[in-house]
C-alpha cells in the first residue's frame, strides 16, 4: 500500500508542479521574464509562454489523475528533467561559491528541481505499480507496457 500511495504522492506533486508553473505562464504573466533570466531567452515569446503555460496546466491535471500516462509521463518527464538541465550550477553549487559570479547569483529554491526530475524519472520506471491512477482503474492496460 505504501508504494501506491507513494507513487499518487509522487503524480500530484509533479503534475501539481506542471499546474502551477502554466499558471504562472499563462495567468501570472510571468512566463516571459523567466525564459530570458534562466533559459537563455528560449521560447520568451508572449503567445508561446500562453501555449505553453496552458498545454502545462493540461498536461499536469492529466498526470494528477494519472490518465493516458504511457504519453502524460514521458511529456512530464520531459518538462521537469529539460527543465532542469539549464540548472545545473545551483545543483552543484547551491551557496553560488564556485560557479557564479556572485553568492547572489546562486538561488538554493532550484535544488529540489533535481528531486522532481528523479521523481518525474521514477513514475515512468514505477508505472505498473500506480494502480491508483484513473486509467488503471479503469482497467487500461496499454499503459502497463514498457517503454
Amino acid at each position: 500500500m505504501l508504494t501506491k500511495i507513494s507513487l499518487l504522492i509522487m503524480r500530484i506533486g509533479t503534475g501539481g508542479l506542471l499546474v502551477v508553473w502554466g499558471l504562472v505562464r499563462a495567468v501570472g504573466g510571468m512566463g516571459q521574464g523567466l525564459a530570458d533570466k534562466y533559459y537563455s531567452g528560449v521560447g520568451s515569446d508572449v503567445t508561446l509562454q500562453l501555449a505553453y503555460g496552458w498545454a502545462e496546466i493540461a498536461l499536469g491535471l492529466l498526470v494528477i489523475l494519472g490518465l493516458f500516462r504511457t504519453y502524460t509521463l514521458i511529456g512530464s518527464a520531459v518538462i521537469l528533467v529539460g527543465g532542469a538541465i539549464p540548472l545545473w550550477r545551483h545543483f552543484l553549487d547551491p551557496f553560488g561559491e564556485y560557479l557564479f559570479a556572485s553568492p547572489d547569483d546562486a538561488n538554493i529554491l532550484f535544488f529540489p528541481s533535481l528531486t522532481v526530475a528523479g521523481a518525474a524519472l521514477a513514475l515512468i520506471a514505477l508505472r505498473r505499480f500506480d494502480t491508483l491512477a484513473l486509467d488503471s482503474l479503469f482497467g487500461k492496460k496499454a499503459s502497463d507496457t514498457e517503454i
